[in-house]
């Protein structure tokens, strides 16, 4: 077995999730680094009126980029639990299967996207004076979604069978040919916000030819035509697995588009400031998500070998390690998030930069202190899907969405704009709670089968 690969079904379940987990913290932070990046040379480089276009549509590109991620996802849990039996030739034919799938899943993203833009920037209500900004960013980044969606599939099978490192070599390399391509398409050629559009489709394929190289390069991991040929049953299944995650993701985007078309209702300067902490949160899920994907892995793997003991005893071990992360990483940013999301923002006018600056760290320092309900989030809703119960996790994103737009409803009859803020991570709670009871229901059911 290659070094890169880990079976986690034996050995101790924390060493195991945090040298897994590790990697692809590494590998996020990159990926962070470079979405940072973009948006700090657009607001230093183009002004405060692109940063806040770029704020406007993060949500429809969250969710536009989610459908690639959440159904490549839900095929990667087949995969795990195939690599656990030791299933190889059931394994290859998942991932013709899915690769087959992913064909048609950038076919329909691309037309979603391009085709129906217009229609989400009216329900965005986008300013009329940053609409130019936003459609022109947005267009160029869907043009690449092709890319996003092989990377997303092989990044997915690496860390089926356990590899996290070579998703960091892919993050790595695309971070540091991002953060290049900015600084010369901005600040050298003057392409202002479709150059820091293009940077981030270029790297992007950077990032999917190198896990593409190491696919190749594994044996058991090299599929041919016949492993691609349609199989009806299977690629039910895997869209069944793979769905679910997906409409979680529009969900939960669409509460934020719609807690997004609020903000856009208010002044330019609140809209800057949340912009800014908004692309903070990703440094925020940061360790969340790679402890996610650790745990999926974990669950998958033992799930698919009939070890409901070590299930249970890698979800308490990762838990610990997931609370205390959080407390750690929040505690960083009360720390220094003033001075970082004055990174972002720059404008001719002192008392622009000052309100922005405000609202930024507010809306920081309440992500930070309601860090640990994320953190479980994420544990349990990627235990669940590690033993292929999508379906959870998707009715977590609709209360998480009820929830938003409570919220929203609130601040839009009162005009309190700073509620918006407690709406997200009121949203945290509640989908924490949800999927910590419902993992143990659903559980419980299935340890009379496994052993």
């Amino acid at each position: 077995m290659d070094d890169h690969q880990l079976n986690m079904t034996s050995g101790s379940p924390l060493k195991l999730l945090f040298s897994f987990a590790l990697p692809l913290m590494f590998g996020n932070i990159f990926q962070q680094l470079y979405t940072v990046v973009d948006v700090a040379i657009v607001g230093r480089g183009v002004g405060l009126t692109a940063l806040a276009a770029l704020g406007t549509v993060d949500w429809l590109n969250w969710m536009l980029f989610g459908i690639a991620q959440g159904f490549t996802q839900g095929f990667a849990i087949r995969m795990s639990q195939k690599y656990g039996e030791g299933d190889l030739d059931g394994l290859r034919i998942v991932l013709g299967q899915s690769a087959r799938l992913c064909v048609w899943i950038a076919a329909v993203a691309i037309l979603i996207s391009q085709g129906g833009l217009h229609l989400f920037f009216r329900l965005l209500k986008v300013p009329a004076d940053l609409y130019p900004h936003a459609e022109l960013y947005t267009r160029i980044l869907m043009a690449g979604m092709p890319v996003s969606v092989y990377y997303n599939y092989t990044a997915s099978v690496l860390r089926a069978v356990g590899d996290s490192r070579t998703p960091l070599k892919a993050m790595t390399a695309a971070a540091v040919t991002n953060i290049i391509l900015d600084c010369i398409a901005v600040f050298l050629l003057r392409w202002g916000i479709a150059g820091a559009a293009g940077a981030t489709v270029v790297a992007q394929c950077f990032a999917a030819y190198i896990c593409h190289r190491k696919m190749h390069r594994t044996d058991f991991l090299r599929f041919d035509r016949s492993h691609m040929a349609p199989r009806k049953e299977l690629s039910r299944s895997l869209v069944g697995l793979g769905a679910p995650i997906t409409l979680k993701i529009a969900i939960i985007a669409l509460g934020g588009m719609i807690i997004q078309s609020v903000v856009n209702s208010f002044d330019m300067a609140f809209i800057a400031g949340f912009t800014a902490s908004n692309k903070l949160f990703g440094l925020l899920e940061i360790a969340a998500m790679s402890y996610g994907f650790a745990i999926t892995t974990y669950v998958g793997q033992n799930y698919g070998a009939g070890l409901s003991h070590r299930i249970r005893q890698g979800l308490r071990q990762g838990l610990l390690l997931s609370v205390a992360t959080s407390l750690v990483i929040g505690a960083l940013m009360l720390t220094f998030g003033r001075d970082i999301t004055m990174l972002f923002i720059s404008s001719d006018s002192p008392a622009l930069i000052e309100k922005a600056g405000e609202v930024a760290y507010l809306y920081l320092a309440a992500m930070s202190l309601s860090l640990p309900a994320l953190y479980i989030l994420y544990v349990y809703q990627s235990a669940l899907q590690g033993v292929g119960n999508t379906v959870a996790t998707m009715i977590s994103g609709g209360l998480e969405f009820i929830i938003r737009l409570t919220g929203s409803i609130i601040v839009t009859v009162t005009g309190v704009a700073y509620g918006i803020f407690a709406a997200e991570v009121a949203a945290w709670f509640g989908a924490a709670a949800f999927l910590t009871v419902t993992f143990y229901r659903h559980f419980r059911k299935l340890e009379s089968n496994m052993e």
